[in-house]
């Protein structure tokens, strides 16, 4: 007996019991389709930490002072003062493989505008700040190394702090604001760039020129970071190993002593994020994946109970010719059958469930080919596993016992 007249004997086999076999797929049907909604928020949020991360300067290197152990007690990272300008004209200098370099010092406060006020964080850095982190102004200009060198009183402003100051339809460019009782000229906005991957607003923030901060508002000759860019990526690590030579030479560090800087790249963070947002992937999908097994489990004992059902009809095809392979790839093509159209249908499900969760969750997610296909796989290998042994019983009945059977 050829495959197709099996395939046939199968279909209306599966035709005779609609609902029965409808409610066996069930389980393949919900474990295929939490799989690739598993797998496709898994894919979708790895990806938005990459682009949000890659969004803040693929190239970036950020330098921070390093926490040390003094009399046995660490000391925590913000309270520790490393980090000057000798450091940042030692690396402009030194540096072969960086095409940018900016310090900078941060300080909350209130900024104000007539009767409006909010609360917001001044970044004081250079005018290379901006390309470093690729962020493009929406308008204005941007404030000069002169004005880093008069300490000049202009700012940028962030998207947030222009909504929240300012009158919707006013123009912020030219306005004078206040923060920390410092008058400001606002000369430039910044294009809007969003929550970040730790889900802070980076539009609620002014950037003005590092001198001003540190002169104006926090009175201190430290940085809290310093900002550099590789020239491109391939030379990234080249660009970390070399500003942390430098770095150690500025700060006179001996060849025993540990850094009292931490130098961290965009690639280090992405990987990061990227790993754990991995594990949690793998872990979901694990436990979707356990719905496959349950419906396994349901097209085993269902096909057990067909070939009982279907012990006079088994016997009488054996009685007219038809050998145990044949019985056995008849009772075999079902499971898988039954395994493929719950897959089937459990694809849709699923990729339908991951547009609603993008639509009504505001959660991101990416259905991936590699999912679908592999659900596929997984259903066939479903239909096989559970399938053969209750077809391999049927194979091996007895045509006259078969026959007898009530």
């Amino acid at each position: 007996m050829n495959v197709l007249n099996l395939i046939r004997i199968a279909f209306k086999a599966l035709q005779r019991n609609k609902l029965r076999a409808f409610l066996t797929m069930l389980g393949i049907i919900i474990g295929v389709a939490a799989v690739i909604a598993m797998v496709a928020i898994g894919q979708g949020s790895k990806k938005s930490i990459q682009d949000q991360l890659s969004s803040m300067g693929s190239n970036m290197i950020t330098i921070r002072p390093n926490s040390n152990v003094t009399a046995g007690v660490r000391l925590d990272a913000t309270s520790v003062q490393t980090l000057t300008i000798a450091d940042v004209k030692a690396i402009e200098k030194q540096a072969q493989y960086i095409s940018g370099v900016s310090p900078a010092v941060s300080s909350r406060g209130q900024a104000i505008n007539g009767s409006l006020n909010w609360s917001t964080t001044m970044q004081g850095v250079s005018p290379s700040y901006l390309d470093i982190r690729n962020w493009p102004l929406k308008d204005g200009i941007v404030f000069s190394s002169s004005d880093v060198t008069s300490a000049a009183k202009v700012c940028l402003l962030g998207q947030t702090v222009v909504n929240n100051i300012f009158s919707p339809g006013e123009n912020p460019i030219g306005a004078t604001i206040r923060f920390s009782k410092i008058p400001f000229k606002v000369i430039g906005v910044l294009v809007t760039k969003g929550e970040n991957a730790f889900g802070q607003d980076q539009d609620d923030i002014i950037i003005a020129p590092y001198t001003t901060v540190q002169e104006r508002i926090t009175a201190t000759v430290y940085f809290q970071n310093i900002y550099v860019s590789a020239r491109n990526e391939n030379l990234t690590d080249s660009a970390t190993n070399e500003v942390s030579q430098i770095l150690r030479a500025s700060h006179r560090l001996k060849p025993t002593d540990i850094d009292d800087f931490a130098v961290r790249t965009q690639a280090e963070l992405i990987n990061t994020f990227s790993s754990t947002s991995q594990l949690l992937t793998v872990l979901l999908t694990a436990i979707a994946g356990i719905s496959l097994v349950v419906g396994g489990i349901g097209i085993m004992n269902i096909m057990y109970v067909s070939v009982t059902e279907r012990t006079r009809e088994i016997g009488l095809r054996m009685s007219i010719g038809a050998r145990g392979i044949d019985i056995l790839l008849q009772f075999l093509i079902e499971a898988i059958l039954i395994s493929i159209t719950g897959g089937l249908i459990g694809v849709a499900l699923g990729i339908t469930a991951s547009k609603l969760v993008s639509v009504f969750l505001s959660w991101p997610t990416l259905v991936s080919e590699y999912s679908i296909v592999l659900s596929f796989f997984v259903c066939a290998l479903t239909g096989v596993f559970f399938g053969y042994y209750p077809a391999q019983k049927a194979s091996r009945l007895d045509p006259i016992e078969a026959l007898r059977y009530e």
